[in-house]
């Protein structure tokens, strides 16, 4: 199990959030996680890379990648997320450096250290994502979807067991939204677990996955809902349910 989580509470500035989660993430596996803004999807994933702690007085258990997040030191933190791969909605590239640039300053900040070998790992995640011709573009001379793909191909670098993606889509068109989701879908598809967090559950019709919904702090696998429910309807509540908040 790369993520097992029983029974934790997640706060938020000493205000509960998410009470009693449940929730698991095994390789190959590909995780919706929904709910209204606020409802505490990025919480959620904030302590999935550490950048959240959680009490372990207030947890029975919460494991990634095989240890235990409850007592852990923040000096193995570094370890840990360099086994996974974050991707964030504002895509976090360095300005004023090319994509070859941003992705070598990864690797170096990783431990790598022979050349050849940096450059022969960027050139697969570009090829992976379909960007080899970017390498020396710099960012804000790419589209937003461009700039997504680039942000993947860095999550991918260091071989990542798990990705974990905070509203990947959230400003991209529903085209170019798309084309990112089947990106990460056939990521998944080779073994790397996603983990994501959506507020466009049409995209759950095209590419089902593992869904669980944020409400009311809870969190809870709806899995079977919605395999059986109007997605056009869901998706018509679920923006109304953003406007009101």
């Amino acid at each position: 199990m790369l993520i097992d989580y029983k029974n934790v509470n997640i706060y938020q500035d000493e205000k509960l959030i998410l009470q009693d989660v449940n929730f698991t993430a095994d390789e190959g596996e590909f995780i919706y996680i929904i709910g209204k803004v606020g409802s505490g999807k990025s919480s959620l994933l904030k302590t999935i890379y550490c950048e959240l702690d959680i009490d372990k007085e207030d947890a029975e258990k919460a494991e990634v990648l095989g240890l235990s997040i409850l007592p852990l030191k923040r000096s193995k933190v570094p370890a840990l997320r360099k086994q996974m791969g974050i991707i964030f909605q504002d895509f976090q590239l360095l300005h004023d450096r090319t994509v070859l640039k941003n992705l070598r300053f990864v690797l170096k900040a990783t431990g790598w250290k022979d050349k050849t070998a940096i450059d022969e790992r960027i050139d697969e995640v570009l090829s992976q994502v379909g960007m080899t011709d970017k390498k020396e573009k710099m960012p804000h001379e790419l589209s937003g979807g461009e700039q997504q793909r680039i942000a993947i191909a860095r999550a991918l670098l260091n071989h990542p067991r798990i990705i974990i993606a905070d509203e990947p889509t959230g400003n991209l068109d529903p085209e170019t939204a798309t084309n990112i989701v089947r990106l990460l879908k056939d990521i998944c598809q080779q073994g790397t677990a996603v983990v994501m967090s959506t507020h466009n559950v049409h995209l759950l019709e095209q590419f089902p996955g593992i869904v669980y919904r944020c409400k009311e702090g809870r969190i809870g696998n709806v899995t079977g809902e919605y395999q059986d429910i109007d997605l056009s309807q869901e998706l018509e509540f679920e923006e109304t349910d953003e406007a009101a908040s």
